[in-house]
């Protein structure tokens, strides 16, 4: 039985090594015991997880009590959360961009102000904050689709990589792990003539000028232990027809991950079909980019054609509900993706919440609202989204399951909140998926290192402040 919290654990043992500031790197070896584990898709009471070097060394079941010197983790422990993508800077947005009314189109005029006044030390200050709130949410690793790579007049830095760099350090101070998703923005529009239409004054320090110039700046990208470099087009209205294969060659090379925005707006899609003639599917089909290390990125306003198509080139789908109904994007055909062989993941895109709970829940409630029936996906198929497929499109394979092998990294939710209070342990994936919140994890471990422990952070002891002065610092 879970015990109150004002008695819930027994002395315990100094922590793992703290993480020091500059990455969510690994840690000496270490034993947690878990109190309720999610192994192999059910709930396991009682197991030792040993850590050795950042990775699951061994598993032991059937423990009942926290061994000498290991660290308890009370609650239900899953594998770390991926949050499959993320525009760091648009947590600036949040509420403000809830006044009023309007479309994506007129939220992204908010937006580019944001990114207008963004500089490397701001966007370090920025990420890093919001990358903390991703860690106390139980975030492990996240995929950051990042196109702010220049001034704000086009104008390349000294160092043309410092803002894609402001990120990577950014993630290691907050301790978790970043797929650099380094994206390729080269025009405003799909037209007629060759290039696409030019970026307007906002977009201009999104732009390398072409992709030949966008993969010798990404190029000179490197990752470091918490960190990976994967690519990203923007959308089939921001990388010309004729430059998508540049792109997607260079991830191929590279075995990297290659992530894009599909079908989010049903403007795109007419753009495409009138201009093109096919749907942007079948555009990006047609140029390389589709295939297993290919991520869709909302993929929401899709043909019977297209999710054929996504499912037998087994490209992903990552669905971000909250930001889709806050934007009125419409919602996507996930439940056909999958069915069609498209794996899903989850992301938490605009963060006008950052809560992967939520965003799992949402993916079923959404089609339950759209079919007036319910059990699309069990829990266990949702927390398969938020962990295990959301690691594998992040390029982190060995990462997202318990399982020796495995990268050490955990989340643990509270089973004795407001929220969670009542049910049976062994229904912990449906506690956690259909009635828990961010607010309910109370420890995450990344690399075998106790970054968020009893709902504190262990590198950012004041994320709310952090989060608060980063945001009031890019006010006009």
């Amino acid at each position: 039985m879970t015990q109150p919290p004002q008695a819930r654990d027994e002395p315990q043992p100094q922590p793992p090594e703290t993480p020091q500031p500059g990455g969510a790197g690994r840690a000496p070896g270490a034993v947690y015991w878990l109190e309720h584990a999610w192994l192999d898709n059910h709930v396991e009471p009682g197991v030792a997880v040993e850590v050795a070097d950042g990775r699951i060394s061994e598993i032991r079941t059937g423990v009942e009590t926290p061994p000498p010197g290991a660290t308890a983790l009370r609650g239900l422990t899953l594998p770390g959360l991926a949050n499959t993508h993320s525009h760091a800077f648009h947590r600036a947005l949040r509420s403000t961009a809830q006044v009023g009314s309007g479309t994506f189109w007129t939220w992204r005029d908010v937006m580019y102000r944001i990114a207008g006044r963004l500089t490397p030390d701001t966007y370090h200050a920025l990420a890093r904050a919001v990358y903390a709130e991703m860690a106390l949410a139980g975030i492990t690793a996240v995929g950051e689709f990042h196109y702010l790579h220049h001034a704000p007049d086009g104008t390349p830095y000294d160092n043309p990589n410092a803002m894609g760099e402001a990120l990577i350090a950014a993630a290691g101070e907050a301790g978790i792990r970043i797929t650099l998703l380094d994206t390729a923005y080269l025009a405003s529009g799909i037209t007629e003539r060759r290039g696409g239409a030019p970026p307007d004054r906002h977009q201009i320090r999104f732009s390398d000028g072409s992709a030949t110039a966008w993969a010798e700046r990404a190029s000179a990208l490197k990752g470091a232990d918490h960190a990976r470099i994967g690519a990203a087009i923007h959308s089939v209205r921001a990388v010309p027809a004729e430059q998508l294969a540049t792109v997607a060659e260079w991830a191929g090379q590279r075995q990297a991950p290659l992530h894009v925005h599909l079908s989010e707006q049903t403007a795109e899609n007419d753009a495409c079909l009138s201009v093109h003639g096919c749907t942007p599917t079948r555009l990006l089909a047609d140029h390389g980019v589709l295939g297993a290390r290919t991520t869709g990125i909302h993929n929401t306003h899709l043909t019977d054609d297209d999710i054929a198509l996504l499912g037998s080139t087994r490209t992903g789908t990552c669905m971000c509900p909250t930001t889709e109904r806050d934007l009125a994007d419409g919602i996507g055909p996930a439940a056909r993706l999958q069915h069609a062989g498209s794996p899903l993941s989850l992301g938490s895109d605009s963060h006008a919440v950052i809560d992967l709970f939520e965003e799992a829940r949402a993916l079923e409630l959404n089609e339950r609202l759209r079919s007036r029936s319910r059990g699309h996906w069990t829990a266990a198929a949702l927390v398969n989204a938020a962990t295990a497929n959301g690691h594998e499109a992040l390029g982190w394979p060995e990462a997202g399951r318990i399982e020796q092998g495995a990268l050490a990294d955990l989340v643990t939710v509270a089973l004795d909140s407001v929220r969670t209070a009542g049910p049976l342990p062994r229904l912990g994936a449906e506690t956690a998926v259909f009635a828990a919140s961010a607010a309910d994890v109370r420890h995450t471990v990344v690399g075998g290192r106790h970054v968020v422990r009893d709902g504190a952070h262990a590198l950012v002891p004041d994320v709310p402040r952090a989060l608060a002065e980063s945001i009031a610092a890019l006010r006009g």
